[in-house]
């Protein structure tokens, strides 16, 4: 029988897409969805989002695509060699004909039902009202004191206690330890947290290692550890955590893991930092930035001292100008004087004194730049008291000249003011004279 009679030989010859398709569909019937668990290998983020990546394990290997929209669901950054989990849609790509898993979501292995819980307990806390942005609070800018919450053994508290030091080293710390990883991790959270609400409260904490710390007035509480994984972070995802952080009579800034880790205490806390050091960045504004706003302040102050020193001293010319023609009012005049210089220069040092204690430690520095503003200043009063004595009519005497008055005690000035034959009397530096005018002659 010729070959193309024969009916073993009759075969059905596909087109190359059509049989793409039909090995995809028959993927689709027997296998979606499917999940599947290995090692991430050859990992890369294109610039439209989407991911690329194979899974693969001792005996196999399966290429993979993630696109934008699952991708941007991700709470962790997956890297190579990482072993995970995915649920997704077997798939042919047909231009290559290469089998393809299209990952729809992913999680670190082993971490499926850690994940689970952390979503159901994340949807029953968010009905009941605890992630309300309404009631959450801003830390203040300048805190008293800042609780700290964390492991003694922990690097967090290394990175939170630098970066406290180097930004506000005057702001005391009060530090509440508490294990941050493993199965009583959650209760001593809890217990530290209580203790730190009752030292804010009540003045006294309640157990023995923060009693010294009793005068410390707490403004902001930082909770803080490092990155880990889901089961190491577990103690942050606890529902009566969540409830105690609710209660906080201050806010809480909360610094767990990564920038890519989320947790139930992060919901509940007032503000969210991606990491224990900026939670302490979060704390308190630097104290640069303080002085910096002091020294604006000094420097309005010296501004105005001199603007008033300057007033002050115009005054001053203004009466020496007066003085040049001697009379009984001079003494009066020079005495008013005196005694303005006098409440001027009380006046000065008061409001130095005054802003000084204002400032009080942050301003401890830039005391002797106002002291030596003051000196300049009453040197520059001692030199004016100084042009008042040389003016005064007793000096004038001194130098030979002489006060006229006629029988009623006015003062003569000019030759027209005299007849011959009037009696004057002159007042000398050491005495008065008394004379008769012979004969007036005027200029």
């Amino acid at each position: 029988m010729a070959d193309g009679g024969s009916p073993a030989l009759a075969r059905q010859v596909w087109p190359v897409g059509a049989l793409c398709r039909a090995v995809a569909d028959a993927l689709e019937a027997r296998f979606n969805p499917v999940a599947v668990r290995g090692e991430i290998s050859g990992f890369s983020r294109a610039a439209s989002g989407h991911c690329y990546f194979s899974l693969k394990d001792e005996s196999g290997q399966l290429r993979c695509a993630m696109f934008r929209r699952a991708a941007g669901l991700l709470d962790f950054a997956p890297r190579d060699g990482e072993q995970v989990e995915v649920r997704g849609r077997l798939a042919v790509y047909e231009p290559r004909g290469d089998l393809q898993l299209v990952v729809e979501s992913m999680s670190r292995a082993g971490q499926g039902a850690l994940f689970e819980q952390f979503l159901q307990l994340k949807a029953r806390l968010q009905a009941q009202g605890l992630f309300d942005a309404a009631r959450k609070r801003m830390p203040v800018p300048h805190p008293r004191g800042i609780g700290l919450v964390t492991s003694t053994g922990a690097a967090a508290l290394h990175d939170v206690v630098t970066a406290l030091r180097r930004r506000v080293p005057h702001i005391p710390v009060v530090l509440a330890p508490a294990a941050v990883q493993g199965a009583q991790a959650a209760g001593e959270l809890v217990a530290a947290l209580s203790n730190l609400y009752q030292l804010i409260e009540s003045g006294r904490g309640l157990q023995p290692d923060l009693a010294h710390e009793s005068g410390v007035t707490i403004d902001v509480i930082l909770l803080v550890r490092g990155g880990g994984s889901i089961e190491d972070l577990a103690a942050f995802n606890d529902e009566q955590l969540a409830h105690t952080l609710l209660r906080s009579p201050v806010p809480v800034i909360c610094g767990v893991g990564h920038e890519t880790d989320f947790t139930i205490a992060d919901f509940v806390a007032d503000l969210r930092a991606p990491t224990p050091t900026a939670a302490a960045e979060l704390a308190a504004e630097p104290r640069q930035v303080q002085l910096e706003a002091l020294d604006a302040v000094l420097e309005q102050l010296r501004t105005e001292v001199a603007r008033r020193l300057d007033a002050q001293q115009q005054r001053l010319d203004q009466a020496l100008a007066r003085l040049g023609r001697p009379s009984g009012l001079v003494a009066r005049q020079q005495l008013r004087l005196a005694g303005q210089a006098q409440r001027l220069r009380y006046g000065v040092q008061a409001n130095l004194v005054a802003q000084r204690q204002r400032g009080q430690e942050q301003q401890s520095a830039l005391g002797p730049a106002v002291s030596a503003s003051v000196a300049q200043q009453r040197q520059r009063l001692a030199d004016a008291g100084l042009r008042l004595e040389l003016m005064a009519p007793q000096r004038v005497l001194e130098r030979g000249y002489a006060i006229l008055q006629d029988d009623a005690g006015r003062a003569v000035t000019r030759a027209a003011q005299t007849r011959t034959g009037q009696a004057l009397r002159a007042t000398l530096a050491d005495g008065e004279v008394d004379l008769a005018v012979t004969a007036p002659r005027g200029r």
